[in-house]
């Protein structure tokens, strides 16, 4: 009974959204550490995962969403922006790094309507 709470489509498609989120976070600041690494490539989440999130949450397919994990790929579309052939601009970097600062927190607030729906459903408080 538990579990078909938390394999609900809507449940999941955030939590792995949060999770595309967290792995986002983790290219980022790969990025930005490696920004004066010769010959370093940028990484970011693979367009492959993008791709099948997005048409397994257009499907809300709990099935397709469960085992559905971020994977990270070379960013083929960078471009050197020094001699030394690194792929990633700082100025760019510290952009999605907020933007991905300002999706996770509204991840993260639908994760947790979810379990505070759950809390109101055992207790009846939803405090």
């Amino acid at each position: 009974m538990i579990d078909a709470l938390f394999n609900q489509p809507g449940y999941l498609g955030a939590k792995r959204m949060l999770d595309a989120t967290v792995t986002r976070h983790d290219a980022i600041a790969a990025n930005i550490a490696n920004a004066e690494t010769p010959h370093y490539k940028r990484v970011d989440l693979a367009p492959s995962f993008r791709t099948e999130l997005q048409s397994a949450l257009s499907c809300q397919d709990a099935g397709r969403l469960g085992p559905l994990r971020p994977k990270l790929a070379v960013d083929c579309k960078a471009l050197p922006v020094s001699k030394d052939g690194n792929t990633v601009n700082l100025e760019h970097e510290l952009v999605e790094l907020s933007q991905n600062s300002l999706q996770h927190a509204v991840e993260s607030q639908l994760v947790s309507a979810s379990l505070l729906k759950l809390r109101l459903a055992i207790t009846g408080k939803s405090a």
